[in-house]
């Protein structure tokens, strides 16, 4: 059997992923935080694991290197967004999302190493805010230029592995995260989209699954946004 990691994999895109590598017949390891995650889902475990807290991101590295001996694919999905204006950010905000989106994914990278056979797929999770400036987010989208960043930089690392890495760019998704956009803004940005919507979490998902599909497709950001910021 394959094993995958997806972490933040109990939600919107990141379940969306994880689904889909279970329907590829792999055993999916996901982190998630929050609410307990009680839905059964067969050859799916989802831990709770606070990745701004190292001691528990490598508790969760030992836990799956204790149930399998190779991971076949990890996707580094989760991230976190603290919407304050630039001067307002405070150290401790900054240290959390940078923590997330990089520090502990690059951290899994490094100790799944050693278990990540040949012909396996790293996948990240970056963003439209990683490459178009957005208000209110700066730091979020720093954090998603070093995930682009981190990505092009493992490609050297696993090269004449076959092993893939690639970060799919999505603009905004029809998450449960962005339900919670007053209504106004979210027109404001479908206005900025020559699609005028937000993409379905299916049709990220689909980015992913031509990565993980397509063997020759190595170190690429794929921007998935609609024709964001089209005007």
């Amino acid at each position: 059997m394959k094993y995958a990691v997806v972490t933040g994999g109990t939600s919107g895109m990141g379940l969306g992923v994880a689904k889909m590598l279970l329907s590829k017949g792999y055993y999916v390891f996901a982190t998630y935080v929050g609410s307990d995650f009680t839905e059964k889902i067969e050859n799916f475990e989802a831990l709770k694991i606070d990745q701004t807290n190292r001691t528990e991101v490598y508790k969760f590295i030992d836990y799956v290197k204790s149930k399998t001996d190779h991971l076949d694919c990890l996707h580094c999905n989760a991230g976190i967004s603290i919407r304050k204006s630039f001067t307002e950010y405070e150290d401790k905000d900054w240290d959390a999302m940078m923590e997330v989106a990089v520090n502990s994914h690059y951290i899994m990278c490094r100790e799944f190493f050693p278990i990540i056979p040949p012909g396996s797929r790293i996948l990240f999770t970056g963003s439209q805010m990683g490459v178009d400036p957005h208000a209110m987010v700066l730091a979020y989208g720093v954090t998603k230029s070093a995930v682009h960043a981190l990505c092009k930089n493992l490609v050297k690392e696993f090269e004449g592995t076959g092993t893939t890495i690639n970060t799919v760019v999505p603009g905004f998704v029809e998450t449960p995260w962005q339900k919670e956009k007053p209504e106004d803004i979210k027109q404001n940005i479908y206005k900025k989209t020559a699609i005028h919507r937000f993409a379905t979490i299916d049709e990220i998902v689909d980015a992913f699954r031509f990565c993980i599909d397509n063997p020759f497709v190595n170190g690429s950001l794929i921007e998935v946004n609609g024709g964001y910021n089209y005007k």
